[in-house]
């Protein structure tokens, strides 16, 4: 995968000639096709909701569940040691990321180009920091607000947190670790209308995989 690097500006000036006038169903339609084609290219098995539950929300290496509703596709790497799911109430949840294009834009990126990292990168000093935000569940509802560092924040100019970011707490149990191998750890394969502000307004996907670990 390739670092790109895209800052706002950058990334502003080239979504602005990206539609080329295409209506909005002709773009969700070549945005499906790009998510079939990388499914097809990294031989990915999705199973159904129900196969997920009745593997007790557990997925196999490179097995993705596709959630319908939210057309997320998501594979749990780790789930996480703690002893069950975040219940009500706030958390400071403190994340490591990499943001993959997954549909070819030729005058912004290609597919496989690294959008936007703080983990897997050459240089490890740089940008060392997690990322961080606030959530809030509430009867099965969660939401999130980028605070404190935000590569996500300064990047895009928008504190919400994807929906995206936010569907793998349902399943996942974080807890506060410093150990690679017990954060709990998940890849996505998230389409724009539960990503980025800048992916829902120009309708494209992207992967991404994300550990959560639970802050102060």
């Amino acid at each position: 995968m390739k670092l790109v690097g895209i800052v706002l500006l950058a990334l502003a000036w080239g979504l602005q000639s990206c539609n080329n006038g295409k209506t909005y169903a002709e773009m969700k339609e070549e945005e499906a096709d790009a998510i079939q084609a990388y499914i097809l290219e990294n031989d990915i098995k999705v199973i159904s909701e129900k196969e997920f539950y009745d593997q007790d929300t557990l997925t196999k290496e490179n097995e993705y569940v596709l959630f319908e509703e939210s057309g997320v596709y998501m594979n749990i790497v780790q789930r996480g040691k703690a002893e069950k799911r975040l219940s009500d109430g706030y958390y400071q949840l403190l994340s490591r990321f990499v943001e993959v294009a997954i549909q070819e834009r030729s005058d912004m990126f290609s597919v496989g180009d690294t959008l936007l990292a703080n983990m897997h990168i050459v240089n490890s000093s740089y940008l060392a920091q997690p990322e961080e935000y606030k959530v809030t569940v509430s009867n099965n509802t969660y939401s999130g607000t980028f605070q404190g560092y935000s590569l996500m924040y300064s990047t895009y100019q928008s504190a919400s947190v994807p929906s995206g970011w936010l569907l793998p707490l349902k399943y996942i149990r974080p807890q506060r670790t410093q150990s690679a191998a017990d954060v709990a750890r998940v890849r996505l394969i998230v389409p724009h209308s539960q990503g980025t502000y800048q992916a829902s307004s120009y309708v494209y996907p992207a992967y991404y995989e994300i550990t959560y670990n639970l802050g102060k």
